[in-house]
């Protein structure tokens, strides 16, 4: 003989219910989220690899200007102008020029490059790479980081 059920086994199984359902209806919810997140494109803008760098005339010979950054340099050397990257070959710290030693030196781990930018002391592997520089008619100075150039390809004044 079965026994009556009881209002409180009802109650119970009424919550067990409503709480699958609960469970169900937040995993939807989580699944949903997540297939959004996944529609939307995660782009990563880069900042243009062109920089405006002067004038012609902001650069006599011997001038080393640095741009922090772009992580360049923009040299004026015998001929004209000519731009190096400031990322040292060896780990990729960012070197800093000094004017005093007429040194680029790397101050993680002591490459010391000349004003073109050849190692003079390593642990660098390689010189720093040559980047191009541009000039429009009026003289106004291009530089693009994202284009390296053979080592002596100077912007003739």
């Amino acid at each position: 003989m079965a026994l009556p059920l009881k209002s409180s086994e009802e109650t119970r199984r009424e919550f067990l219910a409503r709480l699958g359902l609960g469970a169900c209806a937040l995993t939807a919810v989580g699944v949903g989220l997540t297939v959004l997140d996944y529609l939307e494109p995660k782009v990563l803008f880069e900042p243009p690899t062109e920089f405006k760098a002067g004038h012609l005339q902001d650069y006599p010979e011997g001038t080393i200007k640095f741009d922090e950054e772009h992580r360049a340099y923009i040299v004026g050397g015998q001929g004209g102008v000519f731009a190096l990257s400031a990322v040292c070959t060896h780990l990729g710290c960012i070197t800093r020029y000094h004017a005093d030693e007429g040194v680029i030196a790397c101050p993680c781990h002591g490459s010391r490059f000349d004003a073109e930018g050849s190692v003079v002391h390593g642990p660098a592997p390689r010189a720093l790479p040559w980047l191009e520089v541009k000039a429009d008619t009026d003289g106004n100075l291009t530089v693009d980081t994202s284009v390296v150039v053979p080592h002596g390809k100077v912007l003739k004044v």
